[in-house]
Parts: C-alpha cells; sequence; structure tokens
C-alpha cells in the first residue's frame, strides 16, 4: 500500500461523516485528522509480510490522537523505515504539513531505519536508488546523500507511548537513557510534576491591585513572566483565593468585600462552564488551591520556551496555569535544576514534544515525565556542587558537562555539544 493520504482536520469534517469514519476505523480518536483513519485502513489491507509506505505529517507519531494507531502498530505490525522530511523540500510546492516517510510491514518488529532530511538534501548517486542509500547510509555511515541522516536502530517503541523525533544520531542515547534510568517523576522520590491553577476568568481572579478583597483572600502568583531569566522575580500578581485550607470553599457572609468583587463580576463568573456545572459553587476557581504547594520550594517550568528554563521558586507563590512545577521529598532541587538545565533535559522535550512554529518547545507534564534522571543518592557531593553551581549561574555548558558525569555517558560528550 504506497500512499499520500489526505490531511482534513477532525473540525473541517461535514456533520456525521467524522462519525461514520470512527466507526469504521476506531483509531480515530480525539480531534485528529482523518489521515489516522486512511494509515488504519492501509494497514488492514495487508496480508502476513505485507508493507504500507506513506509520504504523511507526522504529528500522529506524539499527539494524543494518534495513541491509539501507535497502539494498532505496536500490537500487529512492524515499523522498518522513519524519515523525518520537516525541513526539507518534500513536495514539489511549499506546505505546512510536517511530513514524513513511513514504511511499516505486517511482520515481526525487527530493527529499524531512522533518518531525517534537512534543508539541504539533495540527489542520491546515480549508481543507486534514494532507499538504498539512505539503508547504506544508515548501515555504514558513508555519506553520500546530502543533507541526510540515518541510523539503524534495534527495535522500536511500544504500547501507546509517543515516538520521539529526534535527529537519527541521537536516537541511541535516549535509547540507552530510557533504558539504564528512571522518569523524572518517581514515587520512590516522591518527586512529582503538576500544573499551576487554572481560573477559567483570569481577569476577575488574577490582579495586581492588593485592596479590592480581605487580606488574607490574596495568594501570590507565580507568572510565566516571572520566570523569564531563569531567576524568580515576582511581578505582584495575585489570585483573588476562594478556597480554606480544608480543601472548602469560603463563606462569601465572612467576606463581605470578597463578597461584593465576585457579586460585581457575578455574570463573567456564572457563565463559566464550571459554574454552571456547579451553581452553587458559581465563585470558584475550576482547580482547587493546594495550600501546602505555596510553602514547598520548586521548580517551575514555563510551558512555552526554546530552551530548557526550571526556575526555582522558595515556597514564596502559587504557580498560575501557565507554569508547570516540579516538587520532591528526596532531590536538593538546584542539584537537580542543573540536570534539568542541561541538553541531556532538553533531549527528551525535543524529542517528544510537539514543536510550534519557529521552534518554540512545550515543556508540558506529559513530556517532562519523559525525561530519565539518575538517583539522587548516586550524585557525588562533588559533583552535586557543580550542578548546583550551574544552576544558579544559568550556566548550561556547565551543567551538561556535569550531567554527563553523572548519567556516565562521556562517550555522547561530543554529540551533546562538550
Amino acid at each position: 500500500v504506497l500512499g499520500n493520504p489526505p490531511y482534513v482536520r477532525y473540525d473541517d469534517l461535514p456533520d456525521g461523516l467524522f462519525t461514520a469514519y470512527r466507526h469504521l476505523y476506531p483509531t480515530m480518536s480525539g480531534r485528529c485528522d482523518i489521515y489516522v483513519g486512511f494509515i488504519e485502513a492501509g494497514l488492514r489491507q495487508l496480508s502476513d509480510g505485507g508493507t504500507l509506505a506513506f509520504i504523511c505529517a507526522d504529528r500522529w507519531m506524539r499527539s494524543a490522537y494518534g495513541a491509539q494507531l501507535r497502539r494498532l502498530v505496536a500490537e500487529h505490525y512492524s515499523v522498518e523505515v522513519v524519515v523525518e522530511m520537516h525541513d526539507a523540500s518534500a513536495f514539489e510546492r511549499e506546505v505546512s504539513a510536517y511530513p514524513a516517510v513511513i514504511v511499516l510491514r505486517k511482520a515481526p518488529q525487527k530493527s529499524v531505519i531512522v533518518a531525517s532530511a534537512g534543508t539541504g538534501t539533495g540527489s542520491s548517486p546515480r549508481t543507486r536508488s534514494l532507499a538504498d542509500s539512505l539503508v547504506n547510509l544508515a548501515d555504514t555511515g558513508v555519506e553520500d546523500l546530502p543533507g541526510f541522516k540515518a541510523t539503524r536502530v534495534d527495535g522500536w517503541f511500544e504500547g501507546m507511548s509517543p515516538w520521539p523525533a529526534v535527529e537519527p544520531d541521537r536516537l541511541e542515547l535516549l535509547q540507552r537513557l530510557e533504558s539504564e534510568f528512571r522518569p523524572l517523576e518517581d514515587e520512590r522520590t516522591g518527586t512529582r510534576i503538576g500544573i499551576g491553577v487554572a481560573t477559567g476568568n483570569d481577569k476577575v481572579f488574577v490582579t495586581t491591585d492588593a485592596t479590592v478583597v480581605e487580606d488574607d483572600r490574596f495568594l501570590p502568583l507565580a507568572m510565566s513572566a516571572d520566570t523569564r531569566t531563569g531567576h524568580m522575580k515576582w511581578s505582584g500578581h495575585f489570585l483573588i483565593n476562594p478556597w480554606l485550607e480544608n480543601g472548602e470553599l469560603v463563606d462569601l457572609e465572612s467576606y463581605p468585600r470578597l463578597r461584593q468583587y465576585f457579586e460585581d463580576h457575578g455574570s463573567q463568573l456564572k457563565a463559566r462552564n464550571i459554574a454552571r456545572r456547579r451553581t452553587n459553587d458559581w465563585y470558584r476557581t475550576i482547580d482547587r488551591v493546594k495550600y501546602d504547594l505555596t510553602k514547598r520550594n520548586k521548580l517551575y517550568f514555563p510551558d512555552m520556551k526554546m530552551m530548557s528554563n526550571p526556575t526555582l521558586d522558595r515556597g514564596l507563590t502559587y504557580p498560575h496555569h501557565n507554569l508547570y512545577y516540579l516538587v520532591s521529598d528526596s532531590w536538593d532541587l538546584e542539584v537537580l535544576g542543573g540536570l534539568l538545565l542541561s541538553r541531556i533535559a532538553q533531549l527528551f522535550i525535543e524529542a517528544y514534544c510537539v514543536k510550534m512554529r519557529g521552534g518554540t518547545l512545550r515543556f508540558q507534564a506529559q513530556y517532562l515525565r519523559r525525561i530519565r534522571v539518575p538517583e539522587p543518592t548516586s550524585v557525588s557531593e562533588a559533583l552535586a556542587e557543580r550542578l548546583r553551581t550551574a544552576f544558579r549561574n544559568r550556566d548550561a555548558e556547565a551543567a551538561t558537562k556535569a550531567a554527563i558525569e553523572a548519567y556516565g555517558i562521556s562517550e555522547f560528550a561530543e554529540l551533546l555539544g562538550c
């Protein structure tokens, strides 16, 4: 089965058509594109040993809506080739499609050729086809294909987990780290990752005016811009907090200024979905406030950033919903911050997040959880001090050099730019 399936978003399909597609092709979950259904349809045509080769947008390899298709491939098919072509001229006219060539087979999983085509891609030698040249490049490292990189890896990723988008020469490092180290979020170390408070209406709940309600209803709120330099600099924003420490909403009768403030904005608050579903709690934020979180030391991660930028809050603020946070019972957060400032942590984010235009990365919880780290107890005090110092100085180069030692991957130093 060969093809270039159509790209049509769920939102652009006529009424009822998506339901029909979904009935025929169950991997079409969430707000997917119909190319997911075309890939499933093609796979279901294959007899034993049969092959599907598509040039297609690669978003399904990492997005939530591609999870069921990834599971179908893992359970019943094998991945033979993945060629990422984001920066290459894959089509006769320029399109914004994030294309990739995939070759899937109805057969047990074996090794996989992973390749990328950059802006300087050229033709293959006349003595052999592009496919043969890619195989030769992956197996021998002989670079006779301008603009291409390729490698061959043993096995592929299982289940519904996202497939990484990473330069072929970095995939070996990624697979080694994933096989030898535990995830960043880990019950054993008491390390967990979360997101800041969602209000449903920031114009009402977020303010810099510390006079509009009673003093104990203000909660210092960390905004994404407060972390810009890597050193926490609170901008004076507050959450107008309707929650008590026991997790219950305040009684507005006990807070006349708060009651008046919320009633003045009642039409806006009651129009929110959460208020329509819980009419008696119309003045709540979407998320409850976790009082103990404010007092804890934590690392903040702004959602959208070009580079990893963990920022330490020393128990002074509560995170806004554009910030992800990390707390830990075992780690010195400056030492962990050094690891997360390094290019090794960056490697995981680049591999798994869905990049935005211009190369902006998404430092969301689902991607942060993909990062692997050594055991806290395995980091010597001398090495911990180097990581701590690099974190305080925002020195990603020094952090990377120390992290390479912490992971024991000195043979990959050059690959990581050290």
